[in-house]
């Protein structure tokens, strides 16, 4: 997806150079329509970065502020630091949550915008297998 998005830019921002070029040397008559291609171009630049680029980065920013704030004390989550664990407590009032890890049932504190996805326990995973 970047590869093609780095190469449209190239496409595009070559299109734009040749356009400018064309003004310049006078072999566009029209004139004001050499101004209004030439002008185009750039703007057709930004829908496309927009809807490749900024438009799914915010649908997904979405998603994952409503997955924090739908967070339930038992979900098992991975952190943006790689541990996992148990919810056993949250403190909404601080954003703080309260996880257990390992087999000696570790308590540590996270702060709820660490929280990288809820796991789906093994034992779900295979539940529809059978």
């Amino acid at each position: 997806m970047r590869k093609f998005l780095i190469s449209a830019v190239t496409l595009v921002m070559g299109l734009c150079m040749f356009v400018s070029a064309e003004g310049e040397t006078g072999v566009n008559a029209a004139g004001s329509m050499g101004a209004f291609t030439s002008l185009l171009l750039p703007v057709g630049l930004l829908v496309v970065m927009y809807f490749f680029l900024i438009r799914p980065q915010k649908k997904q920013e979405k998603e994952i502020s409503a997955m924090r704030r739908n967070l339930v004390v038992g979900d098992e989550i991975s952190t943006n630091g790689g541990l996992l664990g148990r919810i056993v407590k949250i403190n909404d009032e601080t954003d703080v949550i309260t996880i257990e890890t390992g087999s000696d049932k570790t308590k540590l504190k996270i702060f709820r915008w660490a929280v990288r996805k809820v796991e789906v326990p093994f034992e779900d995973k295979n539940s529809g297998n059978e």
